[in-house]
């Protein structure tokens, strides 16, 4: 168009019949369009659940396992990319989650963070202490105590002027009672800040309470044992002195308590002992009844006892398996098997117990003398004793 060419002049109604036209092609254009579906946006009835995911206006921070938005991971993305912080940065970042996640009482995934600050490899001491002092803080709320008193005392060593790291770190020793530790902490706490610290002070004072009492109750201990091993020790003389054949592990040569533990359950518990009165033995006895296939257990037989008297008290009424009521004192015989397991010698049951082990062909076995015991005459008796040498 040239400077000199005439402007037309449109009338009202030419202007409004372009409008209309223009907006008409403009409707024709837009449903030219390949139509979609927009995807991008919240669905109405998730609204507020995808709001909370953004990470400006969620309330709580992700939890481990927990899926997040895109944005959300490009943000941690920035914040714990090696390649975009120094070691010195990705601390402090731990940090930062660490001190939020103890607010909210989450000591445990605390930790967790504050360790991965300690992990970044930072060259700044104070921050390591700071990381280490945090993470003691979360372990004494959980009362995992000897993990913070480790964390303390290296918290220390990146920060010696540190009463925090300190003064947990004394509390820790009191409750795991390491109470010389605890002394030796509170007084260097007080050398080092004043004792205008109430608590420092009450911990020093039950700290050497406590440690008096422990002391006290170690030589109570110590004396307990030695006594414990002088009357073992004289026990086993006792039952040496009786020269009962004692039966032990080929190749051992000397003769312990432990040779006298009973191995049957139910007698674990009933060592030999004394009797407290008369400075006699006491043994637990097993009982064997091979016909019917039924076992007693003695657990306090006096040496001095005739088997007589003791046969009568388990006798006294008939048990409960002796159905014909066939096991009569009177009509029993009682034996116990030689030191090779194939001979078998019966006993007089008119002696003591003690007159009955010390024969030269018993055998003491398992720490506990056993009997077997008999119908006179019977064919159970008969055939039982076809298996040994008499």
């Amino acid at each position: 168009m040239t400077d000199n060419m005439e402007k037309k002049n449109w009338t009202n109604e030419e202007r409004a019949n372009l409008a209309d036209q223009m907006d008409k092609d403009l409707d024709n254009f837009i449903n030219s369009l390949e139509k979609k579906r927009y995807t991008e946006g919240w669905p109405e009835d998730k609204w507020q659940e995808e709001f909370e995911k953004h990470p400006f206006f969620m309330k709580k921070s992700p939890e481990p396992g927990d899926e997040v938005s895109p944005l959300m991971e490009g943000l941690q993305q920035l914040k714990y990319d090696a390649n975009e912080n120094t070691p010195e940065e990705l601390a402090a970042n731990y940090k930062e989650d660490g001190n939020f996640n103890f607010k909210c009482k989450k000591y445990r995934l605390a930790i967790l963070s504050y360790t991965e600050g300690i992990r970044s490899k930072c060259n700044d001491d104070n921050l390591l202490a700071q990381l280490y002092n945090n993470r003691a803080a979360c372990h004494f709320m959980i009362k995992n105590y000897l993990s913070c008193l480790n964390d303390c005392m290296t918290a220390l060593k990146y920060q010696s002027n540190y009463p925090k790291a300190m003064s947990r770190a004394a509390v820790c020793c009191f409750n795991i009672k390491k109470y010389t530790k605890c002394i030796d902490l509170c007084n260097k706490y007080i050398n080092e800040y004043g004792d205008n610290n109430e608590e420092i002070m009450s911990l020093l004072k039950n700290s050497i309470i406590e440690r008096k009492k422990k002391e006290r109750d170690d030589r109570m201990k110590d004396a307990r044992l030695k006594k414990l091993e002088t009357e073992e020790d004289r026990l086993v003389k006792a039952i040496i002195d009786r020269n009962i054949n004692i039966d032990i592990p080929i190749g051992k040569m000397t003769i312990d308590l432990n040779d006298f533990v009973p191995q049957i359950p139910q007698l674990s518990q009933n060592r030999v002992k004394f009797d407290n009165k008369t400075n006699r033995l006491v043994w637990p006895v097993m009982i064997l009844y091979p016909e019917t296939m039924q076992t007693d257990f003695i657990q306090s037989f006096h040496e001095d006892t005739p088997f007589l008297d003791q046969l009568e008290d388990l006798f006294i009424e008939p048990p409960e398996w002796d159905i014909e009521q066939r096991y009569i004192v009177d009509n029993l015989n009682v034996y116990f098997e030689g030191k090779d397991k194939k001979s078998i010698h019966k006993v007089d049951i008119s002696r003591t117990l003690s007159s009955i082990i010390s024969r030269k062909q018993f055998s003491l076995r398992c720490g506990t003398p056993s009997f077997l015991v008999l119908i006179a005459e019977s064919e159970a008796e008969k055939n039982f004793l076809k298996n040994y040498k008499l």
